[in-house]
């Protein structure tokens, strides 16, 4: 058979082939058994948090491969560590993005997913986190991280037997809006979720306190309402410009 007709065979059975779906109540990996290369897909609830390097090309023309190199590890290991730290898994690395699920779409997967973000604005962007400094001296790292949950779908793509051309993709609106939301953002406001996101959060990552004219302490929210252009429409998300305190 040619490499013509098995591709155009190959195809046609894929859209031919009814496909399965699975709810599961985790995030799947690259090794879990349920997920082949067939018509199969598993269907979970998550908190979706998406954070993208911003203005990579300045850097790429400013620095050398292997600083360039540096300079991403430092900012996905920060990112991944603190993720996990909270729960939240990492399935997804492209070039310097991050593609992270804290499974569940409850008020602590939501809260769990804005914390774990303001710490990540916190330790690559506040000068006082101690590695913004040491980042600084290379590049000013500029980000945009984005927020939404939802159900999603997860399906291994590639060609079997070949451990170097399979994956998993990532498919829902979650997602999609989450990398839409996150190219809304960036300095001061590096961290924006959507309405439904909003709705649902614990107060500790909803609202903070300030001094106010009389150096009293009052309540204030911490996101302000931004509109966003999304599936046809204009609809309203929040941004921050406030950060969690790593210690």
């Amino acid at each position: 058979m040619g490499l013509k007709s098995e591709i155009i065979d190959t195809v046609k059975g894929i859209l031919d082939t009814n496909f399965q779906i699975e709810d599961v109540t985790y995030v799947p990996e690259i090794t879990d058994s349920k997920l082949t290369f067939g018509n199969k897909g598993l269907k979970f609830e998550a908190t979706v948090l998406y954070i993208d390097l911003r203005d990579s090309t300045k850097i790429l023309n400013k620095h050398n491969k292997s600083t360039i190199a540096k300079i991403h590890k430092a900012y996905l290991y920060t990112t991944v560590r603190i993720t996990k730290s909270l729960g939240g898994e990492v399935r997804s690395f492209n070039g310097d993005s991050v593609l992270a699920f804290f499974q569940g779409t409850t008020k602590t997967s939501l809260s769990n997913a804005v914390e774990a973000a303001m710490k990540i604005r916190y330790m690559i962007a506040n000068s006082e986190s101690g590695i913004n400094t040491l980042l600084a001296k290379y590049s000013a790292v500029d980000f945009g991280l984005g927020i939404d949950d939802g159900d999603i779908l997860c399906v291994k793509v590639g060609v079997g037997g070949d451990a170097n051309t399979k994956d998993l993709i990532w498919i829902g609106n979650p997602v999609n809006k989450s990398v839409v939301i996150s190219d809304e953002c960036k300095a001061d406001y590096y961290i924006g979720i959507s309405s439904r996101v909003y709705a649902n959060l614990n107060d500790n990552v909803k609202f903070g306190t300030r001094k106010n004219a009389w150096g009293q302490d009052e309540k204030v929210d911490m996101w302000i309402p931004y509109q966003l252009f999304y599936n046809g429409q204009y609809e309203t998300f929040y941004k921050t410009s406030w950060y969690w305190t790593v210690y």
